[in-house]
């Protein structure tokens, strides 16, 4: 066998090889399994598992490659031949491969081999990440490299040689090489002048290495260079004498204050020690980090010369004192974003804060950080020097404990449009104060440059109704604090606030259009989160040009039994086009129907619509009065059935209908055509077992269906057919087994999107999805990688094109031949050992076998009709009840496949014979004779007659038939009791004085019944009777 075997298997992986080379020939398979080739030249292969670089074929257009990413996998060694093919490529990604073992999530050890000639082979590559892997050098690298990232790697030392000849490298990242997280025995040491080679290299990253001194000799052409998160303690004006090009300085976390940090922290004695003159010669600088630095004032000299400086962050300083008093900000009249968070006072928080007059120098600030400055009170006098800067747009103060805010102030800035007071504790309108008083900060990271801008508050996910507040000229977010009660008077002097955030607080108040007068702008309102009772018909009417409202998870009133709720309040706002009354658990006792000309948005999920439409008719017109609606989402309302006449209620203008997340298991596809404008059906998360029952209509505008994550394992031929316009389909996370072209018909050119992963596919050999797919896959997402088998066993979770050629079999016949095959087997070992270790044994035993044949024959031919005849004194009442209630009822009727046959007196003896005759033939039927007696000390009657026929029957037959149930254990017993308890004590039977003897009793009388007594007698008293 072994020739035959290493003979077959090259040949199918020829075959297979050969099958592979034409297919990619003739355009079918992906070019770049098991990777996916992207837009714009990108070859993904992140995540896939992969231990080597994979090799692509030369049929593929490999010239078209610029970018490839391995993020990911599990790659341990890089040969030289790996990336030379790929004559275009520009970038390639390697990050996380081999991980350092502080790095991995299971510790495990794991080194990098690079070859010599790895990069080098490759002359177009300019952008190379080697991060989050355990390299200790720096391999040789191509002239052409521009940027490099060398982060998270055991790189300690960098020298002259490292990075010789690589003039035009302008990006070198090299972060968290020696850190809490890396640890490593010292400092990365930076060679002088190791860098300085670079002439064109514009960023510099070093953070998180344990440098102790800023590294000499570094290159002039410096724009950026990031040193935070070292433990740099002084800085000189020659650390950075000739880095006069320089826009960007971030030198934070080098001298750290402890009580604020979040992860391992070494408590600085001093603060960041800064020569007047360290930044002087900065002309450029526009941006530098100074935050975690334990400075405790601020000095002007620091930023003399600084003419261009537009970011500082200052933040989790010790400045709660410097703030109010400082003359630092005179001179930085191009600062644009200034970052004071997190400058507290340990364990203090301050009544009052008056900035310092030098903040209104700030005449380009356009954002202030000021979050963290524990400070209780807020008021005109605290911002007064922010009050006139001209381009002053957002304005953060969240997370200060403010508890009296004057709302109003803000109402003076002339360009002021967002201001951020979340995360305080509020709790309404404040009287103008005027004390003054001293603050503490701090402060949290500072994004840079086009990253400067925050996201505002109820900022829209792509699944979201509600509308974001990005674009609208002034926001005021006070959300999660400590408000109860919303009054007018809080929002004086704010006629121009377009949007209004007070989510998340405990409003508990029923609104009835006198709250929000004053804000005769607003349009974007968020209440979510909330416990707000809509009882008033005028709720929100005093905002005339409200267009978004959130009423969202304000579950509690609607929750409360017998408290009826009035959403005829959506009626009366005309200009009204978004509406949330998502996670209310709305159920009964609301408006019986809502009725808008502007709505086109509305989010009912969350709700409890199911038992609405239960209520008959009550709500069935719920909805039917939103004439322009557009989007409804009814997802998670605990809909088992969606009855057509339900979706013909709903407004015919619908595009868009969400019902994720309910219970439906059955969906009448036909009603579809009773919304004649729907685009988009949202149905995933429900429990579809088949889409077997019609179609979709004819006629259908519908664009988009979402069936994701439903148990759909059957689709009907033809099933989406006659949707023509049908461009969206999502598939994914059913139970098919098969993706057939049968069901798409003409429709499958159309389709820009067809979702099916996370499939059970079934990969056999031919399957008719694969071709299709292939037919199609400019519109499978993750086709290469993503779409995966789910059977047969070997395939599981792979790849639907890692199909190996040897299992290219028939099922069936390959299970018969391997039982046949395993049978034979069995028999060539058992027969011949069997036949050399027992054979005389074997032969005995087959004869023996041969003449027990005629008896057992007859034997079975002479079957008797009954089991057992019960014999039992009718007289006792109470025996008779047992007979027939308990013996009979758990011996004919509870033991199913094994019932036994009774013979009973007055059930089965034959009227017309005589007693006697009735007697003989019950005994000599039955195999058994079952007495039932309450005391076996006065035996009369039948049951002595019956008694003398048994032995009797033990003389002629020899066969031993009595079997003994005594109902009364206590009873005095007779001498022939006593004596066959001796000698078969297995017949006879005491009834359990406690139920839980009774199972016990039951089995034992079964087997009682149903063998010989032979097999009870005690050997040591006597062998029973023999049989001849």
């Amino acid at each position: 066998m072994g020739p035959r075997r290493s003979g077959l298997h090259p040949l199918l992986l020829l075959v297979q090889a050969s099958t592979l080379a034409t297919a990619l020939a003739l355009g079918t398979l992906p070019a770049f399994l098991p990777c996916e080739f992207q837009p714009h030249g990108l070859v993904n292969c992140s995540w896939l598992f992969l231990k080597s670089v994979p090799h692509f074929p030369a049929a593929a257009p490999r010239a078209n490659v610029t970018s490839l990413s391995l993020l990911s996998n599990r790659i341990h060694h890089l040969h030289a031949t790996d990336f030379a093919y790929l004559s275009s490529l520009r970038r390639l990604n390697l990050k996380w491969n081999c991980p350092p073992a502080s790095l991995s999530p299971m510790r495990f050890s794991c080194h990098m081999t690079i070859e010599p000639t790895t990069f080098t082979a490759v002359p177009t590559l300019e952008e190379l990440n080697l991060s989050y892997n355990n390299i200790m050098t720096v391999p040789p690298m191509p002239r052409s490299l521009v940027s490099l990232i060398l982060s998270r790697t055991n790189i300690l030392v960098l020298d002259a040689s490292t990075f010789a000849g690589l003039h035009a490298l302008r990006f070198l990242f090299m972060d968290g090489n020696c850190y809490y997280k890396n640890p490593c025995s010292r400092a990365v040491e930076v060679a002088p002048g190791a860098l300085f080679g670079l002439g064109n290299l514009t960023r510099l990253s070093l953070k998180y290495n344990n440098l102790t001194a800023v590294p000499r000799s570094l290159p002039p052409s410096l724009e950026y260079l990031l040193l935070s998160y070292n433990r740099i303690v002084r800085l000189e004006p020659g650390d950075l004498a000739n880095l006069t090009a320089l826009r960007v300085l971030d030198v934070g976390g080098n001298c750290r204050r402890c009580d604020h940090a979040r992860n391992p922290c070494v408590e600085c004695p001093r603060s960041l020690h800064l020569h007047p003159d360290t930044f002087s010669h900065l002309r450029r600088l526009e941006g530098l980090v100074l935050k975690d630095s334990s400075l405790f004032s601020l000095e002007a000299s620091w930023f003399h010369g600084l003419d261009r400086l537009t970011v500082l962050d200052l933040s989790e300083n010790y400045l709660y004192d410097c703030i109010t008093k400082t003359d630092a900000f005179w001179g930085l009249a191009q600062l644009r974003r200034l970052n004071l968070s997190f400058n507290y006072h340990k364990k203090v928080s301050f009544a009052h804060l008056h900035l310092a007059p030098s903040f209104g120098s700030l005449v380009a600030l356009q954002e202030l950080d000021m979050h963290g400055i524990f400070f209780r009170s807020l008021s005109e006098r605290t911002l007064r020097p922010l009050a006139h800067l001209p381009m002053l747009r957002k304005l953060r103060l969240q997370m200060n404990f403010i508890n009296q805010a004057q709302l109003g102030i803000f109402g003076a800035f002339p360009a002021l449009k967002y201001v951020d007071l979340s995360n305080n504790r509020i709790s309404g309108a404040a009287k103008p104060v005027a004390i003054t008083g001293e603050v503490d900060g701090g402060g949290e990271a500072w994004p840079w440059a086009g990253d400067l801008a925050p996201a505002l508050p109820d900022t829209p996910s792509s699944e979201s109704f509600m509308p974001g507040c990005q674009t609208f000229n002034f926001t005021l977010d006070l959300s999660r604090n400590n408000l109860v009660t919303v009054q007018s008077e809080m929002f004086a002097h704010l006629s121009h606030l377009q949007c209004l955030s007070l989510s998340h607080n405990c409003i508990a108040q029923a609104v009835n259009g006198s709250q929000f007068v004053p804000l005769t702008s607003l349009r974007v309102l968020d209440l979510s989160y909330n416990k707000l009772d809509l009882y008033h018909g005028r709720s929100f009417t005093e905002l005339p040009h409200l267009e978004a409202l959130d009423l969202s998870y304000n579950s509690q009133p609607f929750s409360m039994q017998g408290v009826g709720h009035n959403l005829s309040f959506v009626d009366q706002l005309p200009t009204l086009r978004y509406l949330s009354l998502a996670h209310n658990g709305i159920h009964s006792r609301v408006s019986q129907q809502l009725r808008s000309n502007s709505l086109q948005a509305l989010d009912f999920s969350g709700n409890a619509l199911g038992q609405m439409w239960a209520e008959g008719d009550l709500y069935l017109h719920f909805f039917q009065g939103l004439r322009c609606l557009l989007r409804l989402d009814l997802s998670q309302n605990r809909l088992h059935t969606l009855r057509p006449r339900a979706l013909g209620h709903l407004p015919r203008s619908l595009r868009l209908l969400r019902l994720r997340n309910n219970q439906l298991t059955f969906f009448n596809w036909s009603s579809l055509a009773l919304l004649p404008n729907l685009e988009a059906l949202d149905l995933g998360g429900n429990q579809l077992k088949a889409l077997t029952n019609s179609s979709l209509p004819a006629g259908t505008r519908l664009l988009r269906l979402d069936l994701s994550g439903n148990s759909i394992s059957l689709v009907a031929p033809g099933f989406f057919a006659l949707a023509l316009e049908l461009r969206e389909l999502n598939l994914s996370s059913n139970a098919l087994r098969t993706v057939e072209p049968s069901w798409f018909g003409p429709l499958v050119g159309a389709l820009k999107l067809l979702d099916v992963r996370a499939n059970p596919l079934h990969c056999s050999c031919g399957a008719v999805f694969v071709d299709f797919l292939l037919e199609v896959q400019a519109a499978v997402p993750g086709l290469p990688s993503r779409v995966t088998c789910g059977s047969p066993g070997q395939l599981q979770g792979r790849s639907i094109f890692a199909q190996d050629l040897r299992l290219c079999l028939d099922e069936a016949l390959s299970w018969d031949c391997f039982g046949l095959s395993l049978l034979a087997v069995a028999l060539g070992l058992a027969v011949p050992m069997l036949h050399h270790l027992c054979g005389w044994d074997l032969w005995y035993c087959f004869h023996l076998g041969q003449a027990w044949l005629p008896r057992l024959g007859q034997r079975g031919a002479d079957a008797l009709p009954y089991d057992a005849f019960v014999v039992f004194d009718k007289a006792q009442s109470a025996v008779a009840d047992w007979v027939y209630n308990e013996l009979r009822v758990r011996l004919e009727e509870s033991r199913g496949h094994w019932a036994l046959r009774l013979c009973l007196e007055e059930r089965d003896w034959l009227p017309g014979k005589t007693l006697f005759e009735n007697l003989w033939a019950s005994v000599y039927s039955s195999r058994k004779m079952l007495f039932v007696l309450a005391h076996t000390d006065r035996v009369s009657g039948l049951l002595r007659a019956s008694f003398l026929l048994a032995q009797q029957r033990l003389l002629e037959d020899r066969k031993d038939v009595v079997v003994l149930v005594i109902l009364r254990p206590d009873a005095h017993r007779s001498r022939y009791v006593r004596l066959r308890q001796r000698l078969c004590r297995q017949s006879v039977l005491l009834w359990p004085q406690q139920p839980s003897g009774q199972g016990s009793f039951w089995a034992q009388l079964g087997t009682a019944l149903t063998r010989d007594n032979r097999h009870f007698y005690n050997r040591n008293f006597c062998r029973g009777p023999m049989v001849e």
